[in-house]
């Protein structure tokens, strides 16, 4: 009888396996992370840099001016159906994603900072979240006795909410 030899990767392997995502708190209770495949800064924005269009849906703040470019503002809780950030700050805290060709910036309560941890620690969402969330999940993820919501920046991008169409 031969016995094989199975070794399991280290905590240090498995952490270099891992992918990095974003995390913020989207509002008081709700705490998320976005991959850094899609994030391309986190960034404070004084409200006065926000100019508001007409006739938009809620969760559109309005455009504002990022590296050159006009890009769109979203109140991400409010996208989301989640308790709406306070109106009486003097800044946003935002997150610029980009997909594709298409770039939002995506105003949440505070970020966080960087988590890694490896895709099969993502869970389903369903049963643990507002089904009115899970189209805009990859999963969730429990981190120190913390649900994070695993936001899915495609579907975010593609939203119908966001769309005139």
């Amino acid at each position: 009888m031969t016995s094989i030899n199975i070794t399991l990767p280290s905590k240090e392997t498995q952490n270099n396996l891992a992918d990095g995502y974003l995390k913020f708190q989207l509002n008081q209770q709700t705490a998320a992370v976005l991959s850094m495949k899609h994030t391309q800064e986190a960034i404070i924005v004084p409200i006065e840099s926000v100019t508001s269009m007409p006739n938009m849906p809620t969760c559109i703040l309005g455009l504002m001016n990022w590296r050159s470019r006009i890009i769109w503002v979203v109140d991400l809780p409010r996208m989301l159906n989640l308790e709406s950030l306070d109106y009486r700050l003097r800044q946003y805290s935002a997150i610029v994603i980009q997909v594709e060709s298409l770039v939002l910036s995506l105003v949440v309560q505070e970020i966080k900072g960087t988590t890694k941890f490896i895709p099969d620690d993502i869970h389903s969402p369903i049963g643990q979240v507002a089904s009115s969330l899970v189209p805009y999940l990859c999963g969730c993820v429990v981190q120190k006795e913390e649900i994070l919501l695993v936001l899915d920046a495609q579907a975010i991008v593609q939203s119908s909410i966001l769309r005139s169409d």
